[in-house]
C-alpha cells in the first residue's frame, strides 16, 4: 500500500476536499548539486494535488489524513499511461512503413500512433478510475489541530 498525507481544506455531506503537495525524490538525494533534475525542479510549478474523496467521519480543515492506494493499481495505470502511446507509436510507424515505403511516412505514423495511444490511454484511465481499487482510502486521520493545548506554567 502507498501512503501519502494530505491536510483537509474542507468537508461537507460527507465528502472531504484534500490538498497534498507534491513530492520529489530531490529532497532525499545526496547529489543535489550535479543533477539536472534539481535544478528543473527547482524552476518548475509547485503544484499541489486536491481531491475529494468520501469520509463518513466528519473532518476539520488542517486536519492531517493517511491515504492509501493499492501498489497493483498505481504499477497498472503507469503501465497503461507510458506503454499504450509508446506500442501506438510503434504499431503504426511500422504499419506506415510498410505500407508507404518513406521515412516521412513512418514519422508520421509514429506520430499519429503515439497521439492515438495517450488517447486510448486516457479513455482506459477515466474507466478505470471509477473502479473502487483505483480510488485512495483513508488509513487513519490525525487529530484536529486545535485538538491538543499545551501550556507551560512557570
Amino acid at each position: 500500500m502507498m501512503r501519502e498525507w494530505a491536510t483537509v481544506v474542507s468537508w461537507q455531506n460527507g465528502v472531504a476536499t484534500l490538498h497534498s503537495e507534491i513530492k520529489t525524490s530531490c529532497s532525499s538525494c545526496s547529489a543535489r548539486k550535479g543533477c539536472g533534475s534539481h535544478m528543473l525542479n527547482k524552476l518548475g510549478p509547485k503544484n499541489a494535488h486536491v481531491m475529494k474523496i468520501a469520509s463518513a467521519e466528519p473532518l476539520i480543515p488542517g486536519q492531517r489524513i493517511e491515504l492509501g492506494i493499492a501498489e497493483s493499481s498505481l504499477l497498472s495505470s503507469a503501465l497503461l499511461v507510458y506503454m499504450s502511446p509508446l506500442v501506438g507509436l510503434f504499431i503504426l510507424a511500422g504499419l506506415f512503413q510498410m505500407l508507404f515505403h518513406s521515412d516521412l511516412a513512418a514519422a508520421c505514423g509514429a506520430l499519429l500512433g503515439g497521439i492515438g495511444g495517450f488517447i486510448i490511454a486516457r479513455g482506459i484511465s477515466s474507466v478505470l478510475g471509477r473502479s473502487a481499487s483505483y480510488q485512495p482510502v483513508i488509513l487513519s486521520v490525525a487529530l484536529p489541530p486545535d485538538a491538543l493545548h499545551v501550556s507551560t506554567d512557570a
